[in-house]
């Protein structure tokens, strides 16, 4: 945060929209405001495909087109803008998981959309490829952003699990089904597929994978 002090005056400057020196470059030069949305989208972008730890704010300020003072002012320092980002981003790119098992009638159906759907997320072109939670933290010397990540996946873990649990209460999974492992099982895959999207698989091939990794699934 210490940033924000040597920044200060310019982004008062900034903010006031106080004359430049130069009347003709006052004229000339770009607009002192910048759309929020579209800068905290290319910081999206950059730490989705670089990580938290490779994308420095000299990269940030670059892909989000602002100056640091601006950038500290609008969204506080690396580690707030990340988690504003990690927000973000399951708002608009990660929530099919969620609504899979929501929507669906049965725990089953709902993993196997999730699956087709991760196949088509991590692959869709014009962004990043696999999914930002997953790979963000690697390399990650920032214990808290490292705990923070992990503690989105296991939570993602926890939630099939509970509707697996709901399934086995009501009959629906035979009673035995350990919808404990079965849940790790169903995260581990989506992990990989995304490690997979990264390395270059199609959504063809992912969507392969995820036809296999439903064929494990018991029976009611």
């Amino acid at each position: 945060m210490h940033s924000m002090v040597s920044g200060e005056k310019g982004e008062k400057s900034e903010r006031s929209g106080a004359p430049a020196r130069s009347g003709a470059a006052r004229t000339r030069g770009r607009p002192r405001s910048f759309d929020r949305a579209t800068a905290l989208e290319a910081a999206l972008l950059a730490f989705w495909e670089h990580g938290y730890e490779a994308t420095s704010v000299s990269d940030l300020t670059r892909v989000m087109d602002i100056g640091a003072p601006s950038l500290y002012a609008a969204f506080g320092d690396k580690r707030s803008l990340f988690e504003e980002v990690v927000q973000e981003y399951g708002v608009r790119y990660g929530s099919f998981g969620d609504r899979a098992l929501a929507e669906e009638p049965t725990a089953r159906a709902g993993i196997e959309r999730m699956l087709r759907e991760a196949a088509a997320e991590y692959t869709a072109p014009g962004r990043p490829p696999g999914c930002l939670v997953i790979h963000a933290a690697a390399n990650c010397s920032t214990a808290e952003v490292e705990e923070s990540l992990r503690e989105r996946r296991n939570a993602n873990i926890a939630a099939i699990e509970r509707r697996i649990g709901a399934d086995v209460e009501a009959g629906v999974l035979p009673p035995d089904t350990d919808a404990a492992a079965l849940a790790r099982y169903t995260g581990a895959m989506i992990q990989g597929m995304s490690q997979q999207a990264r390395d270059g698989a199609s959504r063809t091939e992912l969507e392969a994978l995820a036809e296999i990794a439903l064929a494990v699934w018991p029976r009611g």
